[in-house]
């Protein structure tokens, strides 16, 4: 074997190993059924992050196959860039794109990635520096409700906030 054809191996057995560790943290919970619109989201504050952020920074929700901001997450997201503009001892906040498992992992990790960089342009409009805003996409690795149908799959259309410190 040449030594190109070894590390492109080598590259792609790294890939493939970062994707299973990704893969392998989902700790998705079961969310109750209620309503279907988004302003009926409750949140069960089980976020991840540092301590009081997780608490303040609130998931947003999205249409299937859509990463527009909708008009009910706009509240959440002004009030998660005021916290972020006002706790600047959190240092850079990750806005993670989720997806449910519809769609392939290719094309659910693209949207995912459209959606948190959707909010990240969002919150940069209303002031907070793009310099503590980082992106990432878990695609439908990282579901929030297990299930197969509408109930389970609009909380897994999200974006979500870590904080780094």
């Amino acid at each position: 074997m040449d030594r190109s054809s070894m590390t492109r191996w080598m590259s792609v057995g790294g890939a493939v190993l970062a994707i299973a560790v990704a893969g392998c943290g989902s700790t998705g919970t079961q969310t109750g059924d209620g309503g279907a619109t988004g302003s009926e989201f409750r949140d069960d504050g089980a976020m991840g992050g540092a301590g009081e952020a997780a608490r303040i920074l609130q998931p947003v929700y999205f249409d299937f196959d859509s990463f527009a901001i909708r008009s009910d997450a706009k509240p959440t997201l002004m009030s998660n860039g005021k916290a972020i503009k006002d706790n600047t001892g959190w240092g850079v906040v990750t806005i993670e794109g989720h997806c449910d498992e519809r769609g392939s992992e290719e094309y659910n990790l693209a949207l995912g990635e459209r959606r948190a960089n959707s909010v990240r342009r969002y919150l940069v409009d209303l002031g907070v520096a793009s310099t503590r805003l980082s992106v990432v996409s878990f695609g439908e690795s990282k579901p929030r409700a297990m299930g197969h149908d509408e109930s389970a799959w609009r909380y897994n259309r999200r974006v979500e906030f870590t904080v780094v410190n």
